[in-house]
Protein backbone atom coordinates (compact mmCIF):
# COMPACT_ATOMS: atom_id res chain seq x y z
CA UNK A 1 0.00 0.00 0.00
CA UNK A 2 1.64 3.65 -0.91
CA UNK A 3 1.21 6.59 1.60
CA UNK A 4 -2.20 7.92 1.97
CA UNK A 5 -1.38 10.28 4.39
CA UNK A 6 2.22 12.19 3.47
CA UNK A 7 0.83 15.59 5.24
CA UNK A 8 -1.33 15.88 7.90
CA UNK A 9 -1.25 19.43 8.51
CA UNK A 10 -2.53 20.95 5.25
CA UNK A 11 -3.39 24.61 6.62
CA UNK A 12 -6.23 24.29 3.76
CA UNK A 13 -8.94 24.11 5.99
CA UNK A 14 -7.88 27.47 7.58
CA UNK A 15 -10.57 29.56 5.72
CA UNK A 16 -13.57 27.40 7.47
CA UNK A 17 -13.67 24.95 4.41
CA UNK A 18 -12.56 21.04 4.15
CA UNK A 19 -12.37 19.08 1.15
CA UNK A 20 -14.34 15.72 0.03
CA UNK A 21 -12.99 13.30 -1.15
CA UNK A 22 -14.57 13.75 -4.68
CA UNK A 23 -12.19 17.18 -4.62
CA UNK A 24 -14.88 19.16 -4.00
CA UNK A 25 -14.77 21.86 -0.76
CA UNK A 26 -17.67 22.46 1.50
CA UNK A 27 -18.02 24.75 4.64
CA UNK A 28 -16.91 22.99 7.56
CA UNK A 29 -20.74 23.61 9.23
CA UNK A 30 -22.02 21.54 6.44
CA UNK A 31 -24.40 18.60 7.03
CA UNK A 32 -21.77 15.80 5.70
CA UNK A 33 -18.90 17.26 7.29
CA UNK A 34 -20.97 17.19 10.99
CA UNK A 35 -22.25 13.67 9.69
CA UNK A 36 -18.57 12.70 9.10
CA UNK A 37 -18.27 13.59 12.78
CA UNK A 38 -20.59 11.74 13.86
CA UNK A 39 -19.35 8.85 12.66
CA UNK A 40 -15.81 9.27 13.20
CA UNK A 41 -16.96 10.12 17.06
CA UNK A 42 -19.08 6.81 17.02
CA UNK A 43 -15.75 4.96 15.66
CA UNK A 44 -13.91 6.24 17.99
CA UNK A 45 -16.16 5.55 21.12
CA UNK A 46 -16.26 2.22 19.98
CA UNK A 47 -12.58 1.71 19.86
CA UNK A 48 -12.58 3.18 23.70
CA UNK A 49 -15.49 0.47 24.62
CA UNK A 50 -12.53 -2.19 22.56
CA UNK A 51 -10.28 -0.48 24.93
CA UNK A 52 -12.16 -2.00 28.05
CA UNK A 53 -12.84 -5.02 27.41
CA UNK A 54 -11.52 -8.65 26.44
CA UNK A 55 -14.31 -10.25 25.11
CA UNK A 56 -13.75 -12.84 23.01
CA UNK A 57 -17.83 -12.65 21.77
CA UNK A 58 -17.83 -8.91 21.47
CA UNK A 59 -14.24 -7.76 20.39
CA UNK A 60 -14.05 -9.63 16.65
CA UNK A 61 -18.05 -8.16 15.91
CA UNK A 62 -17.04 -4.59 17.23
CA UNK A 63 -13.66 -4.62 15.08
CA UNK A 64 -15.63 -5.50 11.95
CA UNK A 65 -18.07 -2.42 12.70
CA UNK A 66 -15.00 -0.17 13.52
CA UNK A 67 -13.94 -1.11 9.65
CA UNK A 68 -17.52 -0.71 8.30
CA UNK A 69 -17.67 2.64 9.95
CA UNK A 70 -14.78 3.60 8.17
CA UNK A 71 -16.27 2.45 4.85
CA UNK A 72 -19.17 4.72 6.05
CA UNK A 73 -17.28 8.03 6.79
CA UNK A 74 -15.75 7.62 3.48
CA UNK A 75 -18.56 7.14 1.92
CA UNK A 76 -20.25 10.25 3.40
CA UNK A 77 -16.99 12.27 2.60
CA UNK A 78 -17.54 11.33 -1.49
CA UNK A 79 -20.96 12.26 -2.63
CA UNK A 80 -22.45 9.73 -4.80
CA UNK A 81 -20.15 6.64 -3.79
CA UNK A 82 -21.89 3.37 -1.96
CA UNK A 83 -19.47 1.73 0.56
CA UNK A 84 -22.47 0.16 2.97
CA UNK A 85 -23.70 -2.95 0.76
CA UNK A 86 -26.09 -5.41 1.97
CA UNK A 87 -24.18 -7.91 3.65
CA UNK A 88 -22.39 -5.25 5.84
CA UNK A 89 -26.56 -4.52 7.09
CA UNK A 90 -26.85 -8.63 7.22
CA UNK A 91 -24.04 -9.55 9.35
CA UNK A 92 -24.98 -7.32 12.02
CA UNK A 93 -28.27 -8.25 11.54
CA UNK A 94 -27.17 -11.75 12.13
CA UNK A 95 -24.56 -10.49 15.02
CA UNK A 96 -27.14 -9.05 17.38
CA UNK A 97 -29.46 -12.52 16.43
CA UNK A 98 -27.13 -14.49 17.80
CA UNK A 99 -25.75 -12.85 20.67
CA UNK A 100 -29.37 -12.11 22.13
CA UNK A 101 -30.32 -15.36 21.82
CA UNK A 102 -27.70 -15.25 25.28
CA UNK A 103 -29.54 -13.05 27.17
CA UNK A 104 -32.73 -13.51 29.56
CA UNK A 105 -35.62 -11.19 28.58
CA UNK A 106 -35.94 -7.66 29.70
CA UNK A 107 -38.70 -7.56 31.97
CA UNK A 108 -37.38 -3.65 32.99
CA UNK A 109 -35.91 -0.95 31.58
CA UNK A 110 -32.54 -0.92 31.76
CA UNK A 111 -30.23 2.27 32.55
CA UNK A 112 -26.88 2.83 30.83
CA UNK A 113 -24.08 1.88 32.81
CA UNK A 114 -22.42 -1.76 34.31
CA UNK A 115 -18.71 -1.96 33.91
CA UNK A 116 -16.38 0.14 32.19
CA UNK A 117 -16.58 -1.54 28.47
CA UNK A 118 -20.53 -1.42 28.85
CA UNK A 119 -21.01 2.00 29.67
CA UNK A 120 -18.95 2.96 27.24
CA UNK A 121 -20.55 0.83 24.47
CA UNK A 122 -24.09 2.80 26.10
CA UNK A 123 -22.18 5.74 25.39
CA UNK A 124 -21.82 4.66 21.56
CA UNK A 125 -25.20 3.59 21.34
CA UNK A 126 -26.53 7.34 22.01
CA UNK A 127 -23.72 8.31 19.61
CA UNK A 128 -24.57 5.61 16.73
CA UNK A 129 -28.48 7.61 17.14
CA UNK A 130 -26.96 10.71 16.91
CA UNK A 131 -25.13 10.15 13.56
CA UNK A 132 -28.31 8.21 12.30
CA UNK A 133 -30.05 11.32 13.15
CA UNK A 134 -26.91 13.62 11.03
CA UNK A 135 -26.99 11.05 7.97
CA UNK A 136 -31.04 11.43 8.04
CA UNK A 137 -30.44 15.39 7.94
CA UNK A 138 -28.07 14.98 4.92
CA UNK A 139 -30.93 12.35 3.27
CA UNK A 140 -33.04 15.44 3.53
CA UNK A 141 -30.26 17.64 1.26
CA UNK A 142 -29.28 15.22 -1.20
CA UNK A 143 -29.38 11.49 -1.94
CA UNK A 144 -27.50 9.29 0.36
CA UNK A 145 -26.91 5.74 0.31
CA UNK A 146 -30.54 3.80 1.93
CA UNK A 147 -28.56 0.49 3.61
CA UNK A 148 -26.38 3.10 5.32
CA UNK A 149 -29.11 4.74 7.06
CA UNK A 150 -30.33 0.92 8.11
CA UNK A 151 -26.88 -0.44 9.07
CA UNK A 152 -26.78 2.66 11.63
CA UNK A 153 -30.12 1.81 12.88
CA UNK A 154 -30.03 -1.98 13.16
CA UNK A 155 -25.94 -1.00 14.80
CA UNK A 156 -27.84 0.83 17.49
CA UNK A 157 -29.49 -2.66 18.19
CA UNK A 158 -26.72 -4.56 18.10
CA UNK A 159 -24.55 -1.57 20.38
CA UNK A 160 -27.80 -2.00 23.07
CA UNK A 161 -27.49 -6.17 23.11
CA UNK A 162 -23.02 -5.59 23.11
CA UNK A 163 -24.13 -3.56 26.34
CA UNK A 164 -25.83 -6.68 28.06
CA UNK A 165 -23.36 -8.76 26.83
CA UNK A 166 -20.41 -7.26 28.35
CA UNK A 167 -22.37 -6.58 31.48
CA UNK A 168 -23.21 -10.62 31.43
CA UNK A 169 -19.84 -11.71 30.87
CA UNK A 170 -18.04 -9.58 33.55
CA UNK A 171 -21.44 -10.90 35.90
CA UNK A 172 -22.09 -7.11 36.91
CA UNK A 173 -25.77 -6.37 37.39
CA UNK A 174 -27.74 -4.30 34.56
CA UNK A 175 -28.70 -1.25 36.34
CA UNK A 176 -32.03 -1.20 36.60
CA UNK A 177 -34.35 1.58 36.02
CA UNK A 178 -36.90 2.98 39.07
CA UNK A 179 -39.67 5.10 38.72
CA UNK A 180 -39.92 8.00 40.39
CA UNK A 181 -42.59 7.69 42.95
CA UNK A 182 -45.39 10.81 42.14
CA UNK A 183 -48.07 12.08 44.40
CA UNK A 184 -51.45 11.24 42.75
Amino acid sequence: MGHRLSKISTRTGDSGTTGLGDGSRVKKTHTRIACIGDIDELNSTIGAVLSFTSSVTIKPILHQVQNDLFDLGSEVAIPGVDKILEPALTRIEKDAQELNQSLKPLKEFILPGGNQAAALCHMARCVCRRAERSLWLLTEEEQTNPLSLKYLNRLSDLLFIACRILNLESDTAEPLWEPTQRPS
